[in-house]
């Protein structure tokens, strides 16, 4: 009973993160010697650092997007947030994992596959030594693994074979065999777990397997090394974080859309105007968001390259060249015609399949435009023979013409100014001001307990 209370306790994190205060044991430090930390525990005797561990990992964890999602609902209410326009952007954080802890899915992928080849040759030397019969299909699993183990196992049995270890000992064939395969069934369990963990992701961290390796912008080294870290995204609104989110993505792409479910599912309110960078741009959150019934101010990804002269004067691109609506074809710099040869389907890392329509011309030979118009030095069919291809999306093309005009509207500039100013500006309050750069906890449950605590921290000190 003599113990601080959980209402207590939350209000010492808050307060310890609006002072830049972030590990438990500082926290602890600070109940003791700090008068403002005492009157928060209202005479309750200090917790100790590992009180103050689990609460923020066993207990906050599970509901810090709730309370942040109160946080903006009393924002809105008291009026300090506009709730009409949010202003979206990602920063990477390390994570608390070591450096050297990675597990990359390529070379696990690899290893695997050279397993595959030594079971099949065990596979086939078993089956002449002991005149047994494996049967398995195009691909062994574990289980025909295991039948065949218990086929050895019996012949052993049968056999009346004692197994021996130590020095000067000679195994038998049959217990080298079984020793062998129970090594390779360990090893394969290992690389089916080390895949499972992966999932999507190309890597992950034995000591945090939430944690991917990214290429950070604080690069000590200058050598491009990756590190462990989160995707941490902000949405914020009049200078105040409104909502956060946890990827485990490197790019912002694919992270749209998770975080403006996730916010709408959490917050009172629903945002009409979503303003993002051009790493956000996509043929799928253009579609999603028209769906959601939501205004993209979205910067294209060719936005700043478009403005410059060597862009303009590139007759290689699909913008220089003109576009004939009815008889739906493109017409070169030599005025000859790319007309439409076929459509496919390309799949996106999301699983988001989009159209794409392939534009071809017939007549580039002898063609004076040829080596300007045709680009790309690398490929095995000779100069004399190539022919100029476009891929275009019709649908990519025509949300991001609607986009544009939105954004080189007045108040499309405004937003875009903003956006600068607000999302940028509180990634640079977090990490300079605040001095946070590297996660204390592990797994992303924690990880956005202690980014909820930050927002709460930095929404505070803003409203105060």
């Amino acid at each position: 009973k003599n113990q601080a209370s959980p209402r207590q306790l939350f209000k010492i994190i808050i307060y310890a993160s609006m002072n830049r205060i972030y590990s438990s044991r500082d926290i602890e430090t600070a109940c003791h010697r700090d008068i403002n930390f005492m009157y928060l525990l209202e005479g309750k005797p200090v917790p100790d650092h590992a009180t103050i561990a689990r609460f923020i990992s066993l207990h906050f964890s599970k509901c810090s997007k709730n309370t942040l999602a109160e946080v903006s609902n009393i924002l809105l209410k008291i009026g300090e947030i506009s709730g009409k326009s949010v202003f979206i952007d990602g920063t990477k954080l390390e994570s608390v994992a070591n450096k050297y802890t990675f597990v990359w899915k390529r070379s696990v992928t690899k290893n695997c596959q050279k397993l595959f080849e030594k079971i099949s040759d065990l596979i086939r030397e078993c089956e002449v030594l002991y005149g047994i019969q494996i049967v398995y299909h195009d691909q062994i699993s574990l289980h025909t693994l295991k039948r065949m183990r218990k086929k050895l196992y019996r012949i052993k049995k049968q056999e009346d074979i004692s197994f021996v270890h130590g020095k000067g000992k000679r195994k038998t064939p049959l217990q080298r065999s079984i020793e062998t395969l129970e090594s390779y069934i360990q090893k394969l369990k290992e690389y089916i777990k080390k895949i499972h963990l992966c999932g999507t992701r190309n890597s992950y961290s034995k000591t945090d397997p939430d944690a991917t390796f990214m290429r950070m912008k604080e690069d000590a080294m200058m050598n491009g090394q990756l590190k462990p870290a989160y995707n941490l995204q902000h949405g914020v609104d009049s200078e105040y974080i409104t909502w956060i989110d946890i990827s485990a993505k490197p790019t912002d792409t694919g992270t749209l859309i998770p975080f403006l479910k996730d916010m709408e599912k959490h917050l009172s309110f629903r945002y009409q105007e979503i303003v993002a960078d051009a790493g956000y741009e996509s043929e799928e959150n253009y579609l999603f968001l028209e769906k959601n019934g939501q205004s993209s101010f979205i910067k294209p990804m060719n936005y700043e390259i478009s403005k410059t002269r060597k862009y303009k004067k590139d007759i290689g691109k699909m913008e220089n060249m003109e576009y004939d609506p009815e008889k739906d074809s493109y017409r070169c710099q030599n005025r000859k015609m790319l007309t439409v040869q076929y459509q496919r389907k390309q799949k996106t890392a999301t699983g988001y399949l989009r159209t794409v329509t392939v534009y071809q011309c017939h007549e580039c030979k002898g063609c004076p435009f040829k080596e300007k118009c045709i680009k790309g030095n690398n490929c095995k069919t000779p100069m004399e023979k190539r022919e100029k291809r476009l891929y275009v999306s019709k649908v990519m093309k025509q949300k991001r013409e609607e986009n544009v005009k939105r954004i080189i509207s007045e108040y499309g500039n405004q937003l875009r100014m903003n956006r600068s100013i607000q999302a940028e500006g509180s990634f640079a309050n977090v990490k300079e001001d605040m001095n946070f750069r590297r996660y204390l906890y592990r797994g992303k449950e924690n990880v956005t307990a202690q980014s909820v605590i930050l927002a709460i921290g930095y929404n505070i000190n803003k409203l105060h």
